[in-house]
């Protein structure tokens, strides 16, 4: 092994088995260390509203439907409409759930509202006492190292992962060089549309790693996954403010439409899924005040400490799809589900246009945990 590969694998390995102490002492001091509490349950509405036209009018309604069992349990959807037909569909390999809406005669306006409710909780890994996880099973690590038309596993990403982890071996150590390696390499720009594109090659190509979310998180994803490490993107979107105080990390009333948000995970051997979100590193570093914080900022540094191994569960994931296809729709594929999607005559709507296209989400805490 090379020196330099040496000494990247040594503090990597470091600072994994730091974690939990690290972890341990910021929640005794009440800063950010989520922890497995009790669950907390919301009710998200979703209300759509669209021009009528004497054509058909589509919409497509991304609803809750990932599910882990020591995080996140989506429950019922219902909902109120004058479409012709509303059904909820699993859509692709990835079972992608969305309700299918249909207006087919002409209506004044096109509505829809949608109530789900789920249920989530705070997540964190003790990397101090690994475990035996289930495995995934081989349908499942292909699925999850698998390259999507944004995330390539090939060219230049598989050259970049290689860069990052040189010589490194195990699983774990390698997640975590390619997750501070984001963190070092990427920025968060406030204009970005949306949560961005998540277009990994062109981000690579052009040397510009800044954009959002689906960027950011998106690039985590795409190296791990050519680094041979299964990964996944979860899509959803934040529904209460952090109880830790990170403004960036929360939301800031209970109208959430803007709130979207893409997480990312790895799959490590000895701990099961890990969660991992150097874009929100990223977003506190720009957004908590005074704002544009440097990586040495202690408030930075808790964040970049807990996002590899915990997240706070403010949080609801609708899928972890890509390359998704809209039913009956005449448009291309999204790279992945997370607004609302609409087309009236057969024209695809610009879901974060609110003059085109108005929706709005409201999120309220039922049981508090």
């Amino acid at each position: 092994m090379k020196r330099d590969d040496f000494l990247r694998q040594a503090a990597a390995v470091s600072i994994l088995a730091g974690t939990p102490r690290l972890a341990l002492a910021k929640f005794e001091d009440d800063s950010f260390a989520p922890a497995v509490r009790a669950w907390r349950t919301f009710r998200l509405t979703t209300l759509v509203t669209l021009p009528g036209s004497p054509q058909p009018v589509r919409a497509w309604i991304p609803v809750p439907g990932f599910a882990e069992s020591d995080w996140m349990r989506p429950g019922a959807t219902t909902w109120e409409t004058n479409a012709s037909s509303a059904s909820i569909v699993s859509q692709g390999k990835w079972g992608v759930k969305m309700l299918v809406v249909d207006w087919l005669k002409s209506e004044p306006s096109a509505t829809i509202k949608v109530t789900s409710v789920v249920s989530t909780r705070d997540r964190v890994v003790d990397f101090a006492k690994p475990g035996r996880p289930q495995a995934l099973s081989r349908d499942e690590y292909a699925l999850y190292t698998s390259a999507t038309k944004l995330q390539p596993t090939d060219g230049i990403v598989a050259d970049t992962a290689k860069k990052i982890v040189g010589s490194a071996t195990g699983g774990a150590a390698r997640a975590k060089l390619i997750y501070e390696w984001v963190v070092e390499s990427a920025s968060r720009n406030p204009k970005t549309r949306g949560c961005g594109l998540g277009d990994v090659s062109f981000m690579l190509e052009t040397g510009d790693l800044s954009g959002k979310c689906a960027d950011i998180n998106g690039l985590y994803v795409a190296l791990a996954r050519a680094a041979g490490i299964p990964a996944r993107d979860l899509y959803g979107i934040r529904v209460a403010p952090s109880r830790f105080g990170y403004h960036s990390l929360g939301t800031s009333s209970s109208t959430i439409s803007k709130a979207q948000h893409c997480r990312a995970e790895v799959y490590l051997d000895e701990y099961g899924w890990v969660p991992a979100d150097p874009a929100d590193v990223r977003k506190v570093m720009l957004e908590e005040p005074p704002g544009h914080l440097a990586l040495s900022d202690p408030k930075v540094k808790a964040a970049r400490d807990t996002l590899f191994g915990a997240w706070e569960g403010n949080y609801v994931a609708y899928n972890d799809g890509h390359d998704v296809t809209l039913p009956g729709s005449s448009g291309d594929d999204l790279g992945f589900l997370m607004y609302p999607q609409a087309e009236i005559r057969a024209e695809r709507r610009d879901s974060l246009d609110p003059v085109t296209f108005v929706y709005t989400i409201e999120s309220e805490e039922i049981t508090r945990g």
